[in-house]
C-alpha cells in the first residue's frame, strides 16, 4: 500500500540529477563573469556541468581513486588554461571552483544534501564578490578586521588548548572556564560595537550609551560625563547613555551566570529583573529629554573590545577566585561576601563569576551567592557614581546619581522581597 510513495528514480539518475544541479549552480554565476573577448575565462556554464557530472560519473565507475586521478587531470588543465589567460586579473577563485565542483560532484554520489548545500554556499560567495570586497575594503576598519582575528584565535586556538578541570590554589581555578567568560565578554563588546556601526549618529547617545555599556559600564559613564561637561546641551541624552549602560551591566551579568551556573542565575532573576526594570525606565525618561535636546550625536567608534581589558578581566577573575576560596575557607562566609564586595569596586562580573563558580563546584548554595553578588554590583555603583561626578560634574551627577541609587535599591528590593513576603506570610 507504501508503494506509491518510494521514489520512481533509481539512486544512480538521482546522483546524476544532483551532480548536474550542482555543476549548472555554480557554472550559472561563472557565466556572469566569464566575459567576453581573448580575455575571456575558460571555464562557463558547461564547463562546470561537465566537471561535477564527471567527478559524480569518476566515483560510481571507480571510486575514490578515479575520483582523485579525475580531480588532478582537471588541475592540471586548469593550470594551463590559467598561464595561457591573456587576462590581467590574476585571481585564482574560478579556478578553484572548478576544482571544488569536481569535488562537489564526487560527495553527491555519497551525501548529496550535503553537496548541494555546500554548492549553495559557494554560489553565494561567487555571487558576492563586490558585497563582500565592498565590505572588506570599505566597512571594516583595519582594527575591526584585526580584533575579529584575535576573537577567532581566543575562540578557535586557545579555548581548546586549555585543560578544562579544577587547579591551582584551593582548586578555585578552571582556565576553560575562564576563558569562555573572557570569549564571552569580547563577543558581546563587539556586538555593543556593531549596534553602534548600524545605528551611527542618529541612535543617539542613549543606544550608544547602552552598546557601549558591554564593553565597560564605568568607562561608558565617564565618556558621558565629559560629553555632557563639553556640551551641557547634552546633558539629557548623556544621562540616559549613562544610565542605559547599566542595563547592559545586568544582561551582561545574565549571560556569564548563564554560562557559569544556572542556579545561581535563577536565585538572582528576580533582583537582576528588578534592577533591570528600574534601569530601563529612568533611562527611558532621560532618553525622552535627551531627543527633544538634540537628534543626533557624534559617537566615537574606537575598537570592537579590548584585549589589554580581556586579558586583564581573566587575571582578575582567577584573582578574585583564588581569593574567593581563601577567604571562605578562612572566615566562611563573610570571607566571601567581603571579598565580593572589595573586587566589585572594580569590575561586577568578575566576583559575580567567582562567586557562581563556587556554587557550580557545591562549595556553597546558589541561594548564599545572592549576597555577595549583589555587594559587589552595590559597591560596583559607588565606582560608578564616583567616576560620573569627576567628570561629569555636578549637575550630570545630580541626574545620573537617583538613578544608580535606585537601581541597587531595586536589585536589593527584589532579593529582601520575597523572603519578607513569606516570613510576614507565615505569621
Amino acid at each position: 500500500m507504501m508503494d506509491f510513495l518510494k521514489p520512481s528514480l533509481s539512486p544512480d539518475v538521482i546522483v546524476i540529477i544532483v551532480a548536474l544541479g550542482i555543476g549548472l549552480l555554480i557554472g550559472l554565476e561563472r557565466e556572469r563573469r566569464k566575459g567576453e573577448g581573448p580575455g575571456r575565462s575558460p571555464a562557463g556554464l558547461r564547463t562546470f556541468a561537465a566537471a561535477s557530472l564527471a567527478g559524480a560519473v569518476s566515483v560510481m565507475i571507480g571510486g575514490k581513486g578515479l575520483l582523485a586521478l579525475v580531480t588532478a587531470g582537471i588541475m592540471a588543465m586548469t593550470a594551463i588554461a590559467y598561464l595561457r589567460s591573456r587576462s590581467d586579473d590574476p585571481g585564482l577563485t574560478s579556478e578553484i571552483a572548478l576544482i571544488l565542483t569536481v569535488l562537489l560532484g564526487g560527495l553527491a554520489t555519497q551525501r548529496p544534501l550535503l553537496a548541494a548545500g555546500v554548492a549553495v554556499i559557494l554560489a553565494i560567495l561567487l555571487a558576492g564578490r563586490a558585497a563582500l570586497h565592498d565590505f572588506v575594503r570599505k566597512v571594516l576598519s583595519e582594527d575591526e578586521v584585526k580584533d575579529g582575528l584575535i576573537f577567532a584565535a581566543a575562540t578557535l586556538v586557545v579555548l581548546p588548548l586549555l585543560p578544562d578541570r579544577s587547579v591551582g590554589p584551593y582548586g578555585a581555578l578552571n582556565p576553560r572556564a575562564i576563558w569562555i567568560i573572557v570569549i564571552l565578554v569580547m563577543a558581546i563588546g563587539a556586538a555593543g560595537h556593531v549596534a553602534i556601526r548600524l545605528l551611527g549618529a542618529r541612535g543617539g547617545l542613549a543606544i550608544s550609551g547602552f552598546a557601549s555599556g558591554f564593553v565597560s559600564s564605568t568607562a561608558t559613564i565617564g565618556a558621558m560625563g565629559a560629553r555632557a561637561r563639553k556640551a551641557p546641551e547634552l546633558l539629557g541624552a548623556a544621562t540616559a547613555g549613562a544610565t542605559l549602560s547599566t542595563v547592559a551591566t545586568i544582561v551582561q551579568l545574565v549571560a556569564v551566570l548563564a554560562a557559569t551556573n544556572l542556579a545561581t542565575l535563577r536565585s538572582l532573576t528576580i533582583p537582576l529583573l528588578c534592577a533591570g526594570a528600574a534601569a530601563g525606565l529612568y533611562g527611558a525618561i532621560f532618553t525622552v529629554k535627551g531627543m527633544r535636546e538634540t537628534s543626533a550625536a557624534e559617537l566615537q567608534l574606537g575598537r570592537a573590545f579590548s584585549l589589554p581589558s580581556a586579558l586583564l578581566l581573566a587575571l582578575t577573575l582567577s584573582g578574585v577566585l583564588v581569593l574567593a576560596a581563601g577567604l571562605r575557607d578562612a572566615f566562611g562566609e563573610i570571607g566571601l561576601l567581603v571579598s565580593a564586595a572589595v573586587a566589585g569596586l572594580a569590575d561586577t562580573h568578575s566576583p559575580a563569576v567567582a562567586t557562581a563558580t563556587l556554587a557550580a563546584s557545591g562549595k556553597i548554595n546558589s541561594a548564599d551567592a545572592v549576597t555577595p553578588i549583589l555587594a559587589a554590583l552595590s559597591t560596583n555603583t559607588l565606582s560608578k557614581i564616583v567616576v560620573g561626578w569627576v567628570s561629569g560634574g555636578r549637575s550630570f551627577a545630580l541626574r545620573l546619581i537617583p538613578g544608580l541609587v535606585l537601581v541597587i535599591a531595586a536589585a536589593w528590593a527584589g532579593a529582601v522581597g520575597p523572603d519578607v513576603a513569606h516570613q510576614m506570610f507565615r505569621r
